[in-house]
């Protein structure tokens, strides 16, 4: 038996793309400056503030 997928429509590729540009993109990187500025909290809090 041969299935063969049927293509995305043009209006559900341009919605995948819009959920990819001003939702997901945005998401992560704002998750992953969260968790580089969290893991710098915790580095200095366990470590001390830095010196010269």
């Amino acid at each position: 038996m041969d299935i063969t997928p049927i293509p995305d429509s043009r209006r559900s590729e341009i919605l995948k793309f819009l959920f990819l540009a001003f939702v997901l993109i945005p998401v992560l990187s704002v998750g992953v400056v969260a968790a580089y500025g969290f893991s710098v909290w915790m580095y200095q809090l366990v470590a001390g503030p830095p010196t010269m």
